[in-house]
C-alpha cells in the first residue's frame, strides 16, 4: 500500500513538472552589483533553484557599476540583471541607454542608507544635529549650508555627495531627504555617481562629504569610525521599492518559458530569504564569498540579520531593513514604477511630456508575475496600483501621500523641484485614472524582514 502511494505521488509530481514548458534557452548569464540585495540571485544559484528549473546560470559580478550592467543588458551579454528600479524605465525613455527593457519582478524593499563623514557631521552638530534621533531630518545641514553661503558669498563652494546612478533610488532618496528641509540639491550641493563599492574610499579620501548607497557600504564606514549612517531609506519611505530583475523586452517575448523559469527560481529564493533568520545567516555566508559581495560576515550581518548600524557600537533593531518576499516585496507594482517617473520630472531628467501610465504598463510586468506567482505559491496584492504613505508600515518622512491618480500634482507639491516640463503640459498628457487598492501589511513567508512576528501568516 505504501509503495502504491509513493508511486501515485511520484506520478503526480511528474505530471506537474510536464505542465511547465521547457525553457527555450537554458545557459544564461545574469549580472549583479556587489550589494546585499543581490541575495535573491545568489541564493537562486547556491541553493539550486535555478538548476531545479533546468537552467545553467552564471551569476556574474559586474565591475563597471550600474552603467556596466545596463550596457551589457542592452547589448545582450547579460540575459537578465540585478537593476535599479529606475533603470528599465529610463532606458525605455532613451535617457539611460536606448532600449525597451522590462522590470519582471521587484527584488527587495529598502536596503539603503545615507552616510556622512565625521567632518560634515561635526559641522551639522553645531547647528542642532542629534545623530541618535530617528528619523534624522536634514534641518541641521540646511542651517550649515545657509551659514556657509552667507560667509562665502559669491565664492560659495557647494558640498559634494555621492550616489550610485542618476536614475537610482539612492539619488532620489538623497534629494528627497535634502529637499524636505528646503535644501536645493542642484544649487547647494554637487551630487555625483560612484560605483557602490568605491563609496567608502571616496569619502575617506575627502572627495565627498557623504553618500547614499546600499549595504554593506554604509556599515563599512561606521565600523571604521569614519562616519555615521544618519538615515535609512526605510526612514525616508517605509518599505520602498529598491532593485528589480530586468531584461530586454524582445528577449522576454522570444524566450517566455526561460523568463518564467528564471522568475520562479528568484521568487523561491526570495521566499527562502524571508523564511527565517537562520536562512539569512546562511545567506550571509554565501554573500561574503569573493565572487559575490566579498565583505566580512560581521559587516554583512549588521543589516541582513534584522539590525542596522547607524552609529559605531550601537546596533539598532531594524527587521525591515532588507525585505525580499514579505509584504509583497517581490511584486512589481505599477504605482511603484510610476513614482520613479515623477522623480525624473521633479529633478529635470525628462524634458518632454509622456503618458506615465502607458509608459509604466510597457515596462513593468505584474501580468507576467501573476502567471508565475500561481506556480510558486506567491500571494498577490489586490491590485498593481496602490497609494503609498497611508499605512502603518508605509509612510514618507515628510508625511506626503503618493497617489498615482495625482501623479502630476505630486511632482510639483514640494518645497524644491527642477522640472523642465510645466504642470499644465504634463496634465494634458496624463488624463487617465486608475483604481487603487490597498494591501494589508502581512508577512506570508516567515519572520525575517517582518515588522513583528504577529504579522506572519505562514
Amino acid at each position: 500500500m505504501i509503495k502504491q502511494v509513493v508511486k501515485v505521488g511520484l506520478g503526480l509530481s511528474l505530471v506537474a513538472s510536464t505542465l511547465l514548458a521547457a525553457p527555450e534557452k537554458t545557459k544564461l548569464k545574469i549580472g549583479f552589483i556587489a550589494l546585499t540585495d543581490c541575495a535573491p540571485l545568489v541564493i537562486a544559484k547556491e541553493k539550486g533553484f535555478f538548476k531545479a528549473e533546468g537552467l545553467d546560470v552564471h551569476v556574474a559580478k559586474e565591475g563597471g557599476g550600474w552603467p556596466g550592467i545596463q550596457q551589457k543588458v542592452i547589448s545582450g551579454e547579460y540575459d537578465f540583471s540585478h537593476a535599479l528600479a529606475g533603470m528599465p524605465i529610463a532606458a525605455t525613455l532613451g535617457i539611460n541607454g536606448n532600449a525597451h527593457l522590462q522590470a519582471l519582478l521587484s527584488l527587495d524593499f529598502n536596503g539603503n542608507a545615507i552616510t556622512y563623514g565625521n567632518n560634515i557631521i561635526e559641522k551639522m552638530e553645531e547647528y542642532g544635529l542629534d545623530k541618535t534621533e530617528r528619523p534624522v531630518s536634514a534641518e541641521s545641514l540646511k542651517k550649515y549650508i545657509d551659514a556657509k553661503r552667507a560667509k562665502e558669498g559669491n565664492k560659495y563652494q557647494p558640498l559634494s555627495f555621492g550616489m550610485v546612478h542618476p536614475v537610482s533610488t539612492h539619488n532620489y532618496e538623497l534629494r528627497y531627504w535634502m529637499a524636505s528641509s528646503g535644501i536645493r540639491p542642484d544649487q547647494d550641493c554637487t551630487i555625483k555617481p560612484f560605483p557602490p563599492p568605491t563609496m567608502p574610499s571616496n569619502l575617506i579620501a575627502g572627495n565627498i562629504e557623504g553618500y547614499c548607497v546600499g549595504e554593506p557600504w554604509n556599515s563599512r564606514i561606521v565600523l571604521k569610525g569614519k562616519g555615521s549612517a544618519l538615515v535609512t531609506n526605510y526612514d525616508i519611505w517605509n518599505n520602498n521599492p529598491e532593485k528589480v530583475l530586468q531584461a530586454r523586452a524582445d528577449f522576454v517575448k522570444k524566450n517566455p518559458e526561460t523568463t518564467k523559469a528564471v522568475m520562479r527560481a528568484v521568487i523561491k529564493a526570495q521566499k527562502w530569504l524571508d523564511e527565517s533568520w537562520e536562512n539569512r545567516e546562511e545567506a550571509i555566508g554565501y554573500l561574503a564569498k569573493k565572487n559575490y559581495v566579498k565583505a566580512p560576515k560581521n559587516v554583512l550581518r549588521k543589516s541582513m540579520s534584522g539590525t542596522f548600524l547607524y552609529n559605531k557600537g550601537v546596533d539598532s533593531a531594524n527587521p525591515m531593513f532588507n525585505v525580499f518576499a514579505n509584504n509583497y516585496a517581490a511584486y512589481p507594482f505599477y504605482s511603484h514604477g510610476m513614482w520613479f517617473v515623477t522623480q525624473m520630472y521633479r529633478w529635470g531628467q525628462l524634458d518632454k511630456p509622456v503618458d506615465m501610465k502607458a509608459l509604466i504598463e510597457k515596462v513593468y510586468r505584474p501580468d507576467l508575475f501573476a502567471e508565475v506567482a500561481a506556480e510558486v505559491d506567491y500571494k498577490l496584492p489586490p491590485s498593481a496600483w496602490k497609494k503609498d504613505g497611508v499605512d502603518e508600515y508605509n509612510k514618507f518622512l515628510d508625511g506626503k501621500i503618493w497617489d498615482p491618480n495625482k501623479a502630476v500634482d505630486y511632482i510639483f507639491d514640494v518645497k524644491v523641484q527642477n522640472s523642465l516640463v510645466s504642470k499644465e503640459v504634463l496634465m494634458k498628457a496624463n488624463k487617465w485614472s486608475v483604481e487603487t487598492k490597498q494591501p494589508k501589511y502581512e508577512c506570508h513567508y516567515g519572520p525575517a524582514g517582518c515588522a513583528d512576528p504577529k504579522y506572519v501568516t505562514k
